[in-house]
């Protein structure tokens, strides 16, 4: 138990420690670690190539660690990955969705995938899709969906199952400004709903309206971590520019 733990504080859900990640002579994550909290946003900021999806795809147990761990929901991402994957939604920053099912279908395959009980699934299926404003596309085939509207079903295939952790890598990423802000809305749902979320962007403007608390990430490595109002002050320039001078400090 963390001292925040002991102290009332909500429980830590995700705990990177030491993670290292390598591609035969290519490093591609050197030691991250770093904790995210029941109802917090941790932003995963960094600029193309600087580990943040391969770290990502380590506590989602696709990849597994070189050296290092992490533990989701108390689930250790190595010894217990069927247990982890039972807990957690992933939004991939390329989602794709079979064109030819519905909207309905893809959410109700997903959540049988995750193993949501048959006399459940089909209520959850329509109230995660209506809560979504997806109710009038539901029985619409993918192929006639905007790319606003499928990604609002990839959000509702990782949330299907009602996980306390969910991943998102680049949510917005291709989106139109609707598209974007609505998926933007979702996400701070998910905080007020309890959620731990670990969102990877390289967009500062949707860090500093989303995360809590953000890692700096490049070349592999957490080069600063803190609370958005911590690190600007520390620089005394907005993220932004904080961001950019931590990289470039490092590159030097």
């Amino acid at each position: 138990m963390t001292a925040r733990e002991a102290a009332g504080g909500p429980a830590v859900l995700v705990e990177a420690v030491d993670l290292h990640k390598r591609f035969r002579t290519f490093h591609a994550v050197r030691g991250v670690s770093f904790r995210c909290y029941a109802g917090e946003v941790f932003g995963l900021l960094g600029p193309n190539g600087a580990g943040k999806t391969t770290t990502l795809r380590m506590l989602t147990t696709i990849l597994r660690p070189t050296s290092g761990g992490a533990r989701i929901a108390g689930y250790d991402v190595t010894r217990e990955p069927e247990a982890v994957r039972r807990v957690i939604g992933v939004l991939p920053e390329h989602a794709g969705i079979y064109g030819r099912l519905t909207a309905r279908e893809a959410v109700r395959y997903a959540g049988r995938l995750c193993g949501v009980q048959a006399e459940v699934l089909e209520g959850r299926v329509e109230a995660i899709l209506e809560t979504l404003e997806m109710a009038p596309h539901i029985d619409r085939i993918a192929d006639t969906l905007s790319r606003g509207m499928k990604q609002k079903v990839n959000i509702a295939r990782a949330l299907i199952h009602d996980p306390p952790v969910v991943f998102l890598d680049e949510p917005t990423s291709g989106l139109d400004v609707i598209s974007a802000r609505s998926v933007r809305e979702f996400v701070q749902r998910f905080k007020r709903d309890g959620r731990c979320v670990i969102l990877s962007t390289h967009l500062m403007e949707e860090a500093e309206r989303l995360c809590d608390r953000v890692a700096i990430i490049a070349g592999g490595r957490v080069l600063a971590q803190g609370r958005l109002a911590e690190l600007k002050a520390h620089t005394g320039l907005g993220l932004e520019e904080t961001f950019v001078q931590v990289v470039e400090d490092t590159v030097r």
